[in-house]
């Protein structure tokens, strides 16, 4: 007579790591717990992302940094990583993360560049989020503002910014809400930000209203730039937010104002400029040229006077260096 026991799903078990637990199992999202039993279910057996994805329903780029997140946990071995997906022939190559832009600073002023340092391990990351209240909420935080999971190698950029950057929780926070206002909340534009804030020290609540207020005041500035001239809305370079800034915020020049400068930018360069339309409203500033009308006489003045031989040396210097496009090339820096 033979017996047989019948365990129901335990007939077919297999082995978790018992450090999956002690360690990652507080710091670890769903979809890494899900990927993890995927690939231990299946031990043995290649796999790429893509199956995992397809089996799970999962997105491959988050499959793609659930793997990088039990590698980095040391789970598994370099050498026994997927070997990365090959790219379609026509895919597009990834763009270039846009830079934040940074404020300008008075000449002459040396400023500290920050190093980056070394971010910490995921081991690390673990321990710290089990020992800090503060880590925890934050991590929790982030993932609330982002509107997402964040992989390990995200939790450990932002304990990098928190332990070596030196920026509070607080604030960290107020980083990353700015950011998803923005639309560019991915992880390498939010590290090159935190350097610049943590270079300009910027590391208080108060601190951060302000360079807020800063930026908010910049981005609207070159929107009503962009109105003005009728260009189509991008991103602009830094020389140019810089320049937009000046013109709208500090100078105080309207709209129409800005449409004239461009007009005549356009028609001594053939295209939008936004060093050569800086000298023309500079020159209004010093001037006390606040208004169209006022422009269109000055134009009119200086025309005659080189007319009729009277113009003197300097206006005609000024002429000939506005003519000259000699900042075209410093555009879109």
């Amino acid at each position: 007579m033979s017996y047989t026991v019948n365990l129901g799903a335990w007939n077919s078990v297999f082995a978790v790591p018992c450090s999956v637990v002690d360690k990652y199992l507080k710091l670890a999202g769903s979809v890494q717990l899900k990927v993890l039993l995927w690939i231990l279910r299946h031990a043995g057996d290649p796999f790429e992302a893509r199956d995992v994805a397809a089996a799970l329903g999962i997105d491959r780029a988050d499959v793609g940094d659930a793997l990088l997140y039990w590698q980095e946990a040391g789970l598994f071995p370099a050498d026994q990583q997927t070997k990365p997906e090959t790219e379609p022939p026509d895919a597009k190559a990834p763009e270039k993360p846009e830079q934040p832009p940074a404020e300008p600073h008075s000449p002459g002023t040396a400023r500290r560049v920050l190093s980056r340092p070394q971010k910490p391990d995921s081991e690390f990351v673990a321990k710290r989020v089990e020992e800090s209240t503060e880590i925890s909420c934050l991590m929790q935080s982030a993932q609330q503002v982002l509107g997402r999971l964040i992989s390990g190698g995200e939790s450990a950029t932002l304990l990098m910014i928190h332990d070596e950057f030196g920026l509070p929780s607080d604030v960290i926070i107020m980083l990353l809400q700015y950011t998803a206002s923005i639309s560019k909340a991915n992880m390498r534009y939010i590290e090159k930000m935190a350097m610049n804030w943590a270079d300009e020290e910027i590391n208080t609540h108060e601190k951060a209203e302000e360079k807020l207020r800063r930026l908010t005041e910049c981005r609207q500035a070159w929107r009503k730039v962009e109105q003005a001239v009728g260009i189509p809305h991008r991103a602009p370079s830094t020389k140019e937010e810089a320049f937009a800034d000046l013109w709208v915020t500090q100078w105080k020049f309207s709209a129409d104002m800005i449409r004239e400068a461009y007009d005549r930018a356009v028609d001594a360069t053939g295209k939008f400029s936004a060093s050569y339309m800086n000298r023309i409203l500079e020159r209004w500033k010093k001037t006390n040229i606040s208004t169209v009308l006022q422009a269109e006489r000055e134009k009119m003045e200086r025309a005659a006077a080189r007319k009729g031989g009277k113009s003197s040396s300097l206006s005609q210097d000024l002429d000939d260096f506005e003519r000259s496009g000699v900042f075209d090339n410093f555009d879109r820096k």
